[in-house]
């Protein structure tokens, strides 16, 4: 069904759309956002570029994001579906081991901060503080959540079965994604000290998140 418009309080005729359209749309903007932020950082990257870019007009672009920090976190949010499975698949589900575990699920979200262009734009003009103070804390503790629930499952029953030690599932969990972002400090640390900083961080972390942890079966099974 072909697009129809309406009109505005202003007067202005403003395209309705499909929900084909929409999609097409919004993944227009992603793709531009993607490239565009890969080469300026967000910060530097204009509204007007993103819709030119997507082919839309600016008043098309706030239908779908309140701004580009927005459409950013959208676009990571995409990034994470996919990405999420994969650390799964090479970390928690390869090793039955706790510590094993934990130190690969470690390794490779770092190897993809460390690599991912995208991600390497937004730590190397740290732009992180601009992002949080840009999106709302509930938007942002959306993604968290989200992001979160892949994982917690799997350190539940580490807990439960006390394999990993803490105050509770959630703080080892937030444990280990504080590890990861290690990564920001990158240039401090300087890079000939980061990988040996890295590397003893990851197995400290996941040698103290299972200390004392019984990796045996329970003993009545």
């Amino acid at each position: 069904m072909a697009g129809r418009t309406i009109q505005c309080r202003n007067h202005q005729l403003m395209p309705t759309f499909t929900d084909e359209k929409r999609a097409q749309v919004r993944e227009s903007l992603r793709e531009a956002g993607r490239e565009l932020f890969v080469r300026y950082g967000v910060r530097k990257t204009t509204i007007s570029e993103l819709t030119e870019s997507a082919g839309i007009g600016t008043g098309t672009f706030y239908r779908f994001y309140d701004s580009k920090e927005d459409l950013y976190v959208d676009i990571l949010e995409q990034y994470n579906e996919a990405l999420i499975p994969r650390l799964l698949r090479e970390s928690v589900e390869t090793y039955d081991d706790p510590e094993q575990a934990i130190a690969a699920l470690l390794n490779v979200t770092l190897d993809e901060f460390e690599s991912n262009p995208l991600l390497q734009r937004i730590l190397a003009e740290n732009e992180v503080d601009h992002l949080r103070n840009s999106v709302s804390d509930e938007k942002l503790q959306e993604e968290r959540t989200h992001s979160m629930g892949f994982f917690l499952p799997y350190i539940t029953d580490w807990y439960d079965k006390g394999k990993v030690v803490g105050p509770d599932p959630e703080t080892v969990a937030e444990t280990i994604r504080a590890v990861s972002r290690i990564a920001l400090q990158k240039e401090q640390i300087g890079e000939k000290r980061y990988p040996k900083v890295r590397d003893t961080l990851v197995a400290a972390v996941a040698s103290g998140l299972t200390r004392g942890g019984d990796s045996s079966e329970d003993s009545d099974e």
